[in-house]
Formats: structure tokens, sequence, C-alpha cells
């Protein structure tokens, strides 16, 4: 694959990492656009992966490493905020940046 993280997926360096990032390549620019959007429209509320996750249908395990490309690409950030994730523990809120529409 010639195409760098973030926009492409990361792995470990080792073979079942790389053909889960293999496999997820082909829809990861579709992920990023669908998790954009939802942390979008939540406006300053924002969201945590978890969720994102239960906005989009998809499991934490989906949606977490697209929150790390986007924010590697400038298009979310940290708000500064957290809430509580399923487990209980302190998670980041999301929001978009102001170049992306964010408020």
């Amino acid at each position: 694959m010639s195409e760098r993280y973030p926009d492409s997926p990361g792995h470990r360096a080792v073979d079942t990492s790389i053909a889960a990032a293999d496999a997820l390549a082909p829809g990861l620019g579709r992920l990023q656009r669908l998790a954009l959007e939802a942390i979008r429209n939540a406006g300053h509320h924002g969201c945590t992966a978890d969720e994102l996750a239960a906005k989009l249908g998809l499991t934490r395990w989906t949606v977490q490493p697209r929150t790390t490309e986007l924010r590697r690409k400038g298009a979310i950030q940290d708000s500064g905020r957290r809430r509580r994730n399923i487990t209980g523990k302190a998670a980041i809120v999301w929001t978009a940046t102001a170049s992306t529409g964010g408020t």
C-alpha cells in the first residue's frame, strides 16, 4: 500500500494486524466521512468514541481509530471535556475543528 497513515489504516507490523488494515483500507475514506459528519452534527456537545459508535451502528473498535486519524488530519479536536464511556472511564469528547464546520 503506498498511502500512509492517517490516509490508510495503521497496523502493528504483525501479519494479523497488516491483514486487518488491508481489509479495512477500501472503506476507510467512507468510515472517516461518516465519523466526521456525525461529530459535526453533534456540534458543541461532541461525541465520545462510544457515542460515535452508537450513532453509526458500528463497534467502538471500528470507530475509535477513525477519531485518531481525523485528529491527525486536523478535522476534529479534543474538546477538553470528558464523559464516561460504557466501562465508566473518562473518555475524550471530540468536536469538529472550525475548518471542518465545527462550533
